[in-house]
C-alpha cells in the first residue's frame, strides 16, 4: 500500500521505509519508461538536494535515499515534485552504446540449452538463432554488480527459471529467466536457464568503469565456436597481465 502518493507526470512518489522515497514511472518496463527514469535521475543529481545520499534506477522506478536528520520525507517529496522533465532532458538520457557480445553456445557452456529447446519443441540450433537474432535493451543493472537485465527476448524461447537454483554459475554465463535474458558478471549462485557463455569479463572492481555493460546500452549476441572462445579468453588474460 502506497503512503500518501503524489502524482507527477504519470508517476507516483511514496515512502520506501524511513530513509527513501520511491518514484514510480509506470507498470511496464518500456523504453519510454526507461528514458523518463534516467532523465529524472540525472535531474536529481543536478539538484544536489542536501540530505540526498543516492538514487538507484530500477525497471519502472527510482529509489531516492536520504538522511532523515538532514531532510525529512515531506521536504524531499516536495523537491522531487518540482522536477519537470523536458523533451531535451529525455534526449540527453538516451545515450547508450551498442555492444556485440561474443557467446559460445556449445554444450560445455550452455548447460540448459537442450532443455530450453525441448520445452519449446525447437532444435538447439534454432534456439541459438532466435537468441542471436534479437537486439536487447539494457533496462537496469542489478542482482549482482554488473548484471544486465535485457529486454527483448523472443517469446519463442522465453523459459521459466529453474525450480532449484545452482549453487554456482560461472562468470560470463548467459541465461534466460521468463521473458528476460542476462549475463552473470561474476561466479555466483543462480537460477536462470544457462544457454551459453561469453569470454568477456563483465565486472572488474579495479577498473575505472567496473561494469562493462551499462543501463541504456543495446546488446546483440554473436555466436562463436569453442575454439574462438578459448582464443578470446587467452587474449584477454594476456591483456590483463594474467
Amino acid at each position: 500500500m502506497s503512503d500518501d502518493p503524489f502524482m507527477i507526470q504519470a508517476c507516483s512518489i511514496e515512502s520506501l521505509g524511513d530513509q527513501a522515497l520511491l518514484v514510480r514511472f509506470g507498470d511496464e518496463p518500456t523504453r519510454e519508461c526507461f528514458d523518463r527514469i534516467h532523465a529524472y535521475d540525472q535531474a536529481v543529481h543536478r539538484l544536489s538536494i542536501p540530505g540526498v545520499i543516492e538514487s538507484v534506477p530500477a525497471y519502472t522506478s527510482l529509489a531516492v535515499y536520504y538522511e532523515p536528520l538532514v531532510i525529512d520525507k515531506f521536504a524531499l517529496r516536495q523537491a522531487l515534485l518540482e522536477i519537470k522533465l523536458s523533451d531535451a532532458a529525455l534526449r540527453v538520457a538516451d545515450s547508450g552504446r551498442e555492444l556485440i557480445v561474443p557467446v559460445c553456445y556449445d554444450q560445455e557452456f550452455g548447460e540448459d540449452l537442450a532443455y530450453v529447446a525441448e520445452v519449446h519443441h525447437l532444435t538447439t540450433e534454432e534456439v541459438v538463432a532466435i537468441h542471436t537474432a534479437a537486439r536487447y535493451f539494457v533496462h537496469m543493472i542489478g542482482f549482482l554488480p554488473g548484471f544486465p537485465y535485457l529486454g527483448g527476448l523472443s517469446t519463442r524461447i522465453a523459459t521459466p527459471r529453474k525450480k532449484s537454483p545452482r549453487t554456482r554459475v560461472v562468470a560470463g554465463s548467459v541465461g534466460i529467466a521468463g521473458t528476460q535474458t542476462g549475463v552473470y558478471p561474476i561466479d555466483s549462485p543462480g537460477g536462470w536457464q544457462i544457454i551459453g557463455r561469453s569470454p568477456w569479463k563483465f565486472f572488474d572492481s579495479s577498473a575505472a568503469t567496473p561494469c562493462r555493460i551499462r543501463a541504456g546500452d543495446t546488446v546483440k549476441f554473436n555466436a562463436i565456436t569453442r575454439n574462438e572462445f578459448r582464443i578470446i579468453e587467452k587474449e584477454l588474460m594476456v591483456c590483463n597481465g594474467a
